[in-house]
Formats: C-alpha cells, structure tokens, sequence
C-alpha cells in the first residue's frame, strides 16, 4: 500500500475518532442501499453516524452486531430496566445515550446524525417537528419501523407486527452491510416461534389483557403492536386484537365483558408492575374478572413488548406462563 494511502486511512479514522464515533472491525457497508420503507422505495448512503431511538430501533442495531459502527441512542428514562435485562445491556454501555426523554431534530443535528431509526407518533411527529420530511431538510435520513407504517400518511401497511420485525432487520442488515447476519437472525427468530407455537395449549385459546398503564382509561396493545403477535404464538388471543390501533386507551367496561383469563402488566422503571397489580386486586369492577379472581397476573419487561428481537423471549415467557397454570 502507498504511503500516501496509508496517511489518507489514518487521517480518517483520526477524524471519525475526534467525532464521538465508534468503529467496529466488520463488513463495510455498500456506497448506498434501497429498501422499501413504508411501501416506497428509499436509497441510503450507507450511515455514517446513525442514531436508534428506544428499545426498538436500538436492538435491531446491536442484535445485527452494529453497536460499534452506532453514534448513538435516546431512551426515555422509563426504559431503564429494560436496559439492564437486555441480552446487549453491554452494547448499551458501550454507545452513547443521546437522550432521555423523547428524541428531538435538535438532539440529532447537535450529535451530527446522518441517520436516525424510529417509529411513527413514537419517535417521529408532525406535533413534535421531527419527521422524515424535516430531518432530510438538514440531512438526516430516516428509517421508519414498519410496524408503525400503519398509521404514517405516506404509507398504509397491514403486515403483522412479526412480519414487521423481519421486514426491519433485513433492510437494516441490506443498509448497514450485514445481510448474512440479518438472514441468520430472521431464521434464529422465526424458529423460537414456531417452537413457542408448537408447545402452544391445544385447549380454546386463553384470553389475554395487556395492561400497560393509566387508571381512568387503560392503555393497552391493540392488532398493530407486537404484543398481538406474542400472544397469539403463545397459545393466547388479546382481548383487543381488533382495536385499530399499535397501543392505545381502551375503557374497563371493555376489559371486564371480554373476561381476560391472565392480566400481561408492562413493567417499567416509573410504573412498578407491583403496583399495577395492587391496583388491579383493588378495582371494583375488575374484582370478578377471571384472571383477578385467579391471581394470574404475568409480568414482561416493556423492552420484550415493543417491535424487535426480544419479542421472541416475550412469547417463550408468556408461553411458559400459561403451561404454569396448566394450559
């Protein structure tokens, strides 16, 4: 190699270390890919200095090896159990959060992002003044979950949530470079599944409630969220799967006619699932459902219920669950 080269390559990796950036020995991604994204196609320089919002858009990076090629992270506070119970709370360590509240176009341009992942309404939003449209204005491409295409205006999908979770990790492992990786992944995921379903209860399928959070108005999974998916593999059905909806509020009046048979409660760092259950025991209306008057309350961590390769770990554990209390 000439001289000239070698001082070229050392000037570059002085630069992206000066910058914050993590280099990681691997696959260098292409000069550019295009995927489909929310039914259109999008070419992608290949990230430079990509930024994951939340439990999502962060493990389908670390699951596809890429914590060292990620500047960064924003993850509410709320999530941080889910961090420490993470199979890549190392990878966690290792790249810088950004943030710990919602994501924001001035945390991106001020970490000199050129690539952000997120969902619609989670991450990005016409109220909050960070969509796609906006970012490409200061240079930062986005990639969109599929499993909020749902609902974006450019875009409607009907693919499963598991279907999403696939669709994403192919074209990140097509965008970043690491499509054998991503292959191997999807193939690693989609056999945890049919193993769940194979152990699944051969009895009517068990009535299943997710409680997220709220009193007044219970805030729960409706057909376009993972739990829908998780569920279903496990031997259950969620009481909501025809809300029209990723999560959304629901009233009790609707939880006590369907007669929930096991309560999923969401645990999250400022909402103890403890005390979502004392609450539950202690509301007058819920106090004949089945999964009340049977004690079967099943805890997950927030970080298994949102779209990404832990879901499969959520299923396995509901799916453990209902064999516990003989289904």
């Amino acid at each position: 190699m000439k001289p000239s080269r070698v001082a070229a390559l050392f000037a570059v990796a002085l630069l992206l270390s000066a910058c914050g950036a993590q280099v990681e020995a691997g696959p260098a991604a292409p000069a550019q890919a295009t995927v489909t994204n929310c039914g259109a196609q999008v070419t992608f320089p290949a990230p430079q200095r990509p930024v994951a919002y939340d439990v999502s858009g962060a493990e389908k990076l670390f699951a596809l090896g890429l914590a060292g090629r990620t500047r960064g992270y924003v993850m509410n506070s709320i999530a941080d159990p889910s961090i420490a119970g993470s199979p890549w709370k190392d990878d966690y360590a290792k790249v810088e959060r950004l943030g710990t509240t919602r994501i924001t176009r001035e945390v991106l341009v001020d970490a000199k992002a050129d690539w952000v992942i997120a969902g619609w309404n989670s991450g990005f939003s016409e109220e909050r003044g960070i969509t796609p449209k906006l970012l490409e204005q200061v240079g930062i491409h986005s990639y969109l979950h599929t499993e909020t295409c749902w609902e974006y205006p450019a875009a409607r999908s009907d693919v499963t949530p598991l279907e999403a979770l696939y669709i994403d990790l192919l074209n990140l492992g097509d965008i970043f470079g690491v499509r054998q990786r991503a292959d191997e992944l999807v193939a690693e995921l989609k056999g945890r599944f049919e193993k769940v379903r194979a152990g699944a209860p051969k009895t009517p399928p068990v009535k299943v409630f997710v409680y997220d959070s709220e009193t007044a108005q219970p805030f729960t999974s409706g057909k376009h969220a993972a739990p829908n998916d998780i569920i279903a593999a496990a031997g259950g059905v969620n009481i909501f799967r025809d809300l029209e909806d990723g999560w959304g509020n629901v009233g009790w009046e609707g939880v006590v006619k369907a007669e929930p048979e096991v309560i999923i409660v969401v645990d999250y760092a400022d909402q103890p699932a403890q005390d979502k259950i004392a609450f539950l025991k202690s509301a007058p209306q819920l106090k004949d459902t089945p999964a009340v008057r049977d004690n079967r309350f099943h805890i997950v961590s927030y970080g298994d219920l949102v779209s990404g390769p832990r879901n499969a770990a959520g299923a396995e554990s509901l799916a453990a669950y209902l064999r516990s209390i003989g289904r």
